[in-house]
């Protein structure tokens, strides 16, 4: 009998554990640090189409890529006013191609390329010490990060639409990123 009470208490304690990576909530259920080190809920973003982004300052991919996540969130948030956010998480896990602390970072990414999306800090984003929100976008698209710069489009509830990696260019998910905020347009109407 002891056993059977053992095994059934780890089977609860287990289910616990996963339901917490889970993200019942989808991402927008996490609680993470913006790039001051202020917690910050990423329940905010709920009800928008979020591309979160893991970013290095030091990479190939650098230019590009700041260039057209600033030049998307400038057009869609901005001046169009649409339910879109850039997420930007940085990383230093893939090449030590972040190896500036979260004060430095801030400064180059909206010195740099004017960046205006929001900026938390510095995570990993893969393996066992990666970030619970960050492991729900791995478990639930199936696709874990192996650079830097890689994309995840989610729905105005936190759920993985897509995923892309860093050689798959900003512009060319525009298309992608339109169809998502015009579907959550669309159920708010129908609401």
């Amino acid at each position: 009998m002891a056993g059977s009470a053992v095994l059934a208490h780890l089977l609860l304690v287990s289910s616990l554990i996963s339901c917490a990576v889970c993200g019942k909530g989808g991402f927008y259920s996490y609680k993470v640090k913006n790039i001051r080190g202020k917690p910050v809920s990423l329940e905010a973003y709920r009800g928008m189409v979020s591309l979160v982004v893991n970013l290095a300052s030091e990479c190939g991919y650098t230019n590009e890529h700041y260039k057209e996540l600033t030049d998307l969130y400038n057009e869609l948030n901005v001046e169009k006013k649409e339910p879109f956010t850039v997420l930007g998480f940085p990383c230093n896990q893939f090449g030590q191609q972040e190896p500036h602390d979260n004060e430095d970072i801030e400064k180059f990414a909206r010195e740099t390329y004017k960046a205006p999306f929001p900026l938390f800090a510095k995570i990993d984003v893969t393996g066992t010490t990666a970030h619970s929100a960050y492991r729900y976008l791995t478990e639930s698209s199936d696709k874990n990060p192996n650079w830097n710069f890689w994309k995840y489009l989610l729905d105005g509830n936190g759920k993985v639409i897509a995923a892309w990696g860093p050689r798959t260019d900003v512009k060319s998910i525009k298309g992608e990123v339109l169809k998502a905020i015009e579907k959550l347009k669309l159920s708010r109407r129908e609401l």
